[in-house]
């Protein structure tokens, strides 16, 4: 198909393919139980495909999408074997991930007209926010960028700490203040410390906590108003980070992050670890969000852009 022309390193390739590989082996055990002693795609296949999608955490909404474009397909085409149903399902769902223009990227770039490009990230304690804000680091590094990071969890010492380890290891400033201190202060001193530098990307961390909405709202928005002061149209994206192997408790926290601020991208994590992969399907489908990153691993390089053709490709493989 036209859909998977190969777009990454088989490097790369290789470390998306291990990543996914428990959801897979899941997903198709699963598949091959339902399919058994069937030729033909019946509505008693249909059923058992709708549970496993919904079981694999693809999410009750995509996974109906899914199913009535299956069911359109055995309607067009008469007669629908088994045997062909791997490829009906890998063709219908990259077909729906299609329908959004996202998903499409191969690298690590950010717009070059803009400078610094501020990068505001949140996320609840636990998901591995200041890994992720580490290996973009890293991984923008690598391309040539020039890098400043902002510790703007100031509520966690741990927090701070752990982004000193992070930019230590990869050579990048860093801006902090101690435990406590005002996050919009941090995120403030960071901008003006990375327009001195002539910097070009800015990743501020800020507090992972989820428990009032009303206070995130209050908190994220001071941190963007004061970063205004330096740079006019900062952030210039807000990075909202998920563990992909909590499942539909992903969900839940994505749909409680976007009522509280303005979320434009997604980086899902922990998907090596995890059958729940499936959740990045769902999670593209639903919200009009872009993921942008998925973890796949625990290396420093095992952070990826989200392409949705390899994605759906290793998803298969």
């Amino acid at each position: 198909m036209s859909f998977f022309k190969r777009i990454f390193s088989s490097e790369k390739k290789e470390t998306l393919d291990k990543g996914l590989e428990k959801t897979k082996t899941t997903f198709f055990s699963k598949l091959s139980k339902a399919i058994v002693g069937k030729s033909k795609v019946d509505d008693d296949v249909l059923d058992n495909l709708e549970e496993i999608l919904v079981s694999s955490d693809v999410g009750v909404d995509t996974t109906l999408k899914i199913i009535t474009r299956i069911e359109n397909r055995v309607a067009e085409d008469k007669y629908l074997g088994t045997a062909e149903l791997n490829q009906i399902l890998q063709e219908e769902i990259a077909a729906l991930l299609s329908e959004t223009n996202t998903g499409e990227a191969t690298e690590f770039v950010v717009p070059v007209n803009v400078k610094p490009y501020v990068l505001m990230v949140v996320g609840v304690n636990g998901v591995g926010k200041t890994t992720t804000i580490g290996k973009l680091a890293y991984q923008f590094k690598k391309q040539g960028y020039k890098v400043v990071l902002g510790a703007a969890d100031t509520f966690r010492a741990a927090a701070i700490d752990q982004l000193q380890i992070w930019a230590d290891r990869v050579d990048v400033p860093i801006v902090r203040q101690n435990m406590g201190s005002d996050p919009a202060s941090v995120a403030f001193d960071t901008l003006q410390s990375a327009v001195a530098q002539q910097a070009d990307i800015v990743i501020i961390d800020t507090a992972g906590r989820l428990h009032n909405k009303v206070n995130l709202m209050n908190e994220l928005s001071k941190v963007k108003r004061v970063m205004q002061k330096v740079v006019a149209d900062a952030p210039h994206d807000v990075l909202l980070v998920l563990d992909g192997s909590t499942g539909q408790n992903a969900f839940e926290q994505a749909k409680q992050f976007t009522a509280a601020t303005e979320v434009t991208s997604l980086a899902v994590t922990k998907l090596d670890g995890t059958a729940k992969g499936g959740v990045v399907i769902g999670i593209s489908d639903q919200f009009q969000i872009p993921v942008k990153y998925i973890g796949v691993g625990e290396g420093i390089e095992d952070l990826q852009v989200f392409n949705k053709f390899e994605f759906i490709d290793s998803f298969f493989k």
